[in-house]
């Protein structure tokens, strides 16, 4: 495990009210970042520590590198801690529905009259505009916002296979926080920061929307897709092994053919160009498939590895925890979880210097560190705290 001794964010001080996954992957950037995250916790501690199925893994992930402090913001008393806490800390991290950090006396208006250096970072469903009073979840805005239509194949709008928009707009929440650091350097205040589920959405979606712009025809969803090239697909190999393979230029799709050693493919007139190449796409790809059929996998990639010929195979989430490059590259490191045991985590995908920024103490337990933090409150000195 790593120190925050010269990491960027050493010294700043964040309070985080949040819950779930957009809130906390903002805070779980700055902790990465070095800074001192303390998470505010419900008496009984946050509830995503204990949701069944697909969010299970949501805590661990998103709440590394933290302290936890158990505050009932919904008393006086829970609400003066925080207010101090809040006095003694740089920036605010919530995502709660709209208004209720206000009806706990926490929201930005009235703390920035009294901390006017604080920087207050609000994650919502929408930005200010009709639809800002409306709740909104991951898979909402994947509706919504152009995603699930484009994922999905004709008349079957699906959701991403994670929680991009929650993930990504904890991303622009932290990156509102530096460019609100470095603000604040130069003014000597702080302002509000937002980030949205709805608009994160149309950002993801923003290239298909300019697509549309330009050629007055609405984009067919990803699987209806009209390639910009010919080989880029998934092919099923012997075995039934599955691989994607892509020939993205015409001395790609030449490599390809001699990898294949069907060299004769590549002199077809119908395939001499990627232009061409598209117009004969369905016939292409069944003589591909035709080929690919008979060989196995484990032959085949050594070959495209060697001639930079582009290649994925088809991968669970749950292969990824052995992936030679995760762990030989520092991505995937183990963290002790607030149970005890140890579990490999992925790091934050980024060098700074050489270097990547781990994991620097276990899982916080439920009010690990309310001792602690809250001993530090003035009006807390010589009470039981």
């Amino acid at each position: 495990m790593s120190t925050v001794d010269g990491l960027p964010l050493s010294g700043v001080r964040v309070i985080e009210f949040t819950h779930m996954v957009m809130g906390p992957t903002c805070g779980m950037i700055l902790a990465d970042l070095g800074a001192e995250v303390i998470k505010i916790e419900p008496p009984g501690g946050e509830k995503t520590r204990k949701l069944p199925g697909l969010g299970i893994g949501f805590f661990r992930t998103f709440n590394r590198n933290k302290k936890s402090v158990v505050l009932d913001i919904r008393t006086p008393e829970g609400q003066a801690d925080a207010r101090e806490l809040i006095g003694q800390s740089d920036i605010v991290l919530e995502n709660f529905r709209p208004g209720l950090m206000d009806e706990f006396g926490l929201g930005y208006a009235e703390l920035s009259e009294r901390f006017p250096r604080l920087i207050y970072v609000s994650h919502k469903g929408f930005l200010p505009g009709p639809y800002e009073k409306r709740l909104a979840l991951d898979e909402v805005v994947q509706m919504m916002g152009g995603l699930a239509y484009m994922t999905g194949p004709p008349g079957r709008p699906l959701r991403a296979g994670t929680s991009v928009n929650d993930i990504m707009g904890g991303m622009f929440g932290a990156i509102g926080v530096l460019a609100a650091l470095r603000e604040r350097d130069r003014t000597g205040r702080g302002q509000e920061v937002q980030s949205a589920l709805f608009e994160n959405c149309a950002f993801l979606s923003a290239q298909h929307m300019q697509q549309y712009a330009m050629t007055k025809e609405p984009p067919p969803p990803m699987p209806a897709r009209v390639s910009a090239w010919s080989v880029y697909d998934v092919f099923t190999l012997a075995d039934g092994e599955q691989l994607f393979v892509g020939a993205v230029s015409d001395k790609q799709f030449v490599t390809l053919c001699n990898v294949l050693a069907r060299p004769e493919l590549a002199q077809r007139p119908e395939y001499a160009t990627n232009a061409l190449r598209v117009e004969s796409r369905p016939q292409l790809l069944a003589d591909l498939g035709e080929i690919l059929k008979d060989i196995r996998a484990e032959a085949l990639v050594p070959l495209l590895e060697s001639a930079g010929i582009p290649y994925a195979p088809i991968v669970r989430p749950d292969q990824l925890l052995d992936d030679p490059h995760l762990k030989q590259s520092g991505g995937l490191v183990p963290m002790q979880t607030d149970e005890g045991d140890t579990t490999d985590v992925v790091l934050l995908p980024l060098t700074l210097g050489g270097r990547r920024l781990g994991v620097r103490q276990p899982l916080a337990k439920v009010g690990e560190h309310t001792r602690e933090i809250l001993s530090r409150l003035k009006r807390r000195v010589g009470s039981k705290g």
